[in-house]
């Protein structure tokens, strides 16, 4: 299967728009909340820690650190006690709460380290991959955007990469979860590119249930992905020229309110999501 093979020949492109997955998932599901985050300076008024990202941050750190080791000494105990090493309280109700989900945790890497193989040195953890891109393809395609982000691991099997997602919320994903993440396509198609090597598989690997769901990328899936990502990536680029030039932030950027408004990073500073949602508190999404 050949992978996209984008040739950037001919007349010079604009300047391209760099995205990455956080800033088109952010644009799409509230614009309002993309200029706070990427526009707006100083920046507004956030919320706290929130003890779902402090947890994840936690387990992701533990992970890349055990990579880091000899495969010989990547054990579960190992895994356990760097659990311990990363741990961090912020965002919990307590320290009885944080004792249960860092003793939580510890099980978690714990069982993953012993169900399954870490023997192989990954290609790359925490590996930042940007590539220029166009979802067409053909001797005149320029490229249309940058994507870039940095993917949780990068592993080589079979003379093909696979990227490899944790996750730690409260639902474990599916084939379709993998398949239909922009993120892990958009990944797949950066990291092909920025190690010259084929890249169609992505997985995503669910700490709390063990889950470990695959999916198999062609090169039309992949494109649909970038197709989807270049309509975002130009919507948010001319919403954010047009600021620039003078018009106005709140036509530009509407909120576009949901249930998430409770949990909005940007909360303080956004009248609409406080009138449209209750706050949570920053242990609600807890995997229980």
């Amino acid at each position: 299967m050949d992978q996209l093979g984008f040739d950037f020949g001919g007349q010079q492109p604009r300047k391209l728009t760099k995205v990455s997955p956080a800033r088109l998932a952010t644009f799409e599901d509230c614009p309002r909340r993309y200029r706070m985050t990427y526009l707006d300076r100083p920046p507004p008024k956030r919320t706290g820690p929130w003890a779902h990202s402090t947890l994840g941050a936690v387990v992701h750190n533990a992970l890349r650190a055990l990579f880091d080791l000899p495969a010989g000494k990547r054990t579960p105990q190992r895994a356990a006690t760097l659990l311990t090493e990363h741990w961090k309280d912020a965002g919990f109700a307590d320290a009885e709460q944080a004792a249960t989900y860092r003793k939580r945790a510890q099980g978690w890497v714990s069982e993953y380290v012993e169900h399954n193989d870490v023997t192989s040195d990954p290609i790359g953890l925490e590996r930042w991959v940007s590539a220029p891109v166009n979802a067409q393809t053909g001797e005149r395609a320029n490229p249309s955007m940058i994507i870039e982000g940095r993917a949780d691991r990068i592993d080589e099997r079979g003379g093909e990469l696979v990227i490899v997602d944790y996750k730690t919320g409260r639902r474990p994903p599916d084939e379709y979860e993998a398949r239909s993440s922009q993120a892990l396509a958009m990944y797949a198609v950066a990291a092909a590119k920025t190690l010259r090597t084929p890249c169609h598989q992505v997985e995503l690997h669910h700490l709390p249930s063990g889950t470990v769901a695959v999916a198999e990328h062609t090169e039309d899936s992949l494109r649909r992905q970038l197709t989807r990502a270049e309509e975002t990536a130009e919507d948010l680029r001319l919403a954010a020229d047009t600021l620039a030039a003078g018009g106005d932030a709140q036509v530009l950027f509407p909120t576009r309110v949901a249930r998430r408004c409770s949990w909005c990073d940007f909360r303080p500073s956004c009248a609409d999501g406080q009138q449209a949602a209750p706050a949570a508190s920053p242990w609600d999404l807890l995997a229980p």
